[in-house]
């Protein structure tokens, strides 16, 4: 988590910001609900559950292996939303869920319900405002995270049935078998259109977006 630290103090501004900035985002750009990522497995990078930002088509590829009880998640989200509104149309964000910390599987579980309800970005949202709230690592209060998913609008009662379903379970099984495969065992962990990020950092993110767009010529 070192590299992680410093990041935290780099983007402490982002975060203070994420409560006023998110809101003016989704005033200036409403944000559509991910669809499922048709796109090919052969990596594995992408799996067909996977939630999907941004337009399909689009030709750079933000993988991220994200954990909603992470603080550099939650710094990077508002981020990568900046990444992909200075590239219209260019960019799309596949997440990958990575639950790292504990009770974070089970706050994978309340997006997955909230994503049946079509509310996975509002939800995913409340949580990440409320982060310090609900995700103390040692101590995470679940409850209290179904609380803030039900002020974005949550059926919470349907989505505690959804959130026990094999389906999701066998998401996050897969999820956390990819982890293994890519070696990921930190939150974020970025790859562009395939590439790990391996300077870990908000300009180098932008940098390795930016390069990977295609050329005006």
């Amino acid at each position: 988590m070192n590299r992680r630290i410093l990041v935290l103090a780099t983007v402490a501004v982002a975060i203070a910001a994420f409560a006023i900035g998110g809101l003016a985002y989704t005033r200036m750009t409403p944000p559509a609900e991910p669809v499922a990522a048709a796109v090919s497995e052969a990596s594995g990078l992408e799996r067909w559950h996977s939630p999907v930002i941004g337009p399909m088509n689009a030709p750079v590829t933000i993988v991220e292996f994200f954990d909603p009880s992470c603080e550099a998640c939650r710094a990077f989200y508002p981020i990568v939303k900046q990444i992909m509104d200075r590239h219209p149309g260019q960019v799309r964000l596949v997440m990958r869920y990575a639950p790292i910390h504990q009770g974070s599987d089970e706050a994978v579980r309340i997006i997955e319900a909230a994503r049946k309800q079509g509310l996975f970005l509002p939800v995913l949202e409340a949580l990440l405002a409320g982060q310090p709230a609900w995700a103390v690592h040692g101590a995470p209060n679940l409850q209290q995270a179904w609380m803030i998913a039900a002020t974005a609008g949550l059926d919470v009662g349907k989505a505690q049935a959804d959130a026990k379903g094999e389906d999701i379970a066998a998401l996050l099984a897969q999820d956390i078998a990819d982890m293994a495969t890519f070696a990921v065992n930190q939150t974020p962990t970025f790859f562009v259109n395939g590439q790990e990020l391996v300077e870990f950092g908000p300009q180098q993110l932008a940098d390795a977006v930016a390069a990977a767009l295609p050329s005006a010529d």
